[in-house]
């Protein structure tokens, strides 16, 4: 069964550049009310003026729980409801292990995972009382199949899927669905901080996936309500292959894994 976006009141994370910015023109052309949020109201409200139809900025940072609360709380009060949550702020910093600081994995920890919790607990409430919702989170392929040099990022997206699963299961007949989508890299501003020389990006050559096929493919599940997507199939059955095979795989791919 296909949900039907028109009308749909959709807050957006992480909205003033890259996954979430595309989601949120594909969704306001199909009728749903994008919320943009994010800390850079200046790219949202530029983003904003190629957007048609009904739609709405907010600056909002996912670390803070009183602006969350407080952004929520303005929204539910102007629109009534929040229909879908997506949860996309987050960003990387690929660094070995042995060079990285503890504040390098509290700071990813604080924006990537608990991000999405802080949210969510902030909607919820709302869509309890309706009886209807959807969350969305974002996290990654890195979440089932970690590489070299992302010991805080694959940490985060590891922590995003148990959250998401664990929910998932708390809310089964309630009538609120919970989804992961898992990419594999895309190509989005996200690697401007991850990789700044450009080495991983060079080394990952075809692997790397579109902006737009992701956003695509974003809206889609929250269409038909989908609990998990992982992208591009490759990853994916990579990441079963390694799961039931974890010798033979690293044999086989360790190298590709290990190319930043």
């Amino acid at each position: 069964m296909r949900v039907e976006l028109r009308g749909k009141v959709v807050l957006i994370t992480g909205a003033s550049s890259g996954i979430g910015a595309k989601v949120a023109v594909l969704l306001a052309e199909r009728g749903a009310i994008p919320i943009l949020t994010a800390r850079s109201v200046d790219k949202m409200e530029r983003l904003a003026a190629s957007i048609s139809g009904e739609h709405a900025v907010y600056a909002m940072d996912v670390r803070s729980d009183e602006q969350v609360r407080e952004t929520v709380a303005r929204v539910v009060e102007r629109y009534g409801k929040i229909d879908v949550l997506l949860n996309n702020a987050g960003y990387g910093e690929f660094i070995r292990f042995a060079d990285a600081s503890i504040a390098h994995f509290q700071d990813m920890l604080d924006v990537n995972y608990m991000g999405s919790v802080r949210c969510t607990h902030a909607v919820l409430p709302d869509m309890m009382r309706a009886g209807q919702g959807h969350i969305v989170n974002v996290a990654s392929m890195a979440g089932k199949m970690a590489t070299a040099k992302s010991t805080a990022y694959a940490a985060t997206k590891h922590a995003v899927l148990g959250f998401t699963n664990a929910l998932r299961r708390e809310l089964q007949g309630s009538g609120i669905a919970v989804s992961a989508v898992n990419p594999g890299p895309i190509d989005t501003p996200f690697f401007d901080r991850a990789d700044p020389d450009g080495q991983y990006l060079r080394n990952l050559g075809g692997f790397i996936l579109s902006p737009d096929k992701v956003a695509r493919a974003i809206v889609s599940v929250i269409e038909k309500r989908r609990p998990e997507l992982d992208m591009p199939w490759a990853a994916s059955a990579g990441t079963k292959f390694m799961l039931l095979f974890p010798r033979l795989g690293n044999a086989l791919f360790g190298k590709l894994l290990n190319r930043k």
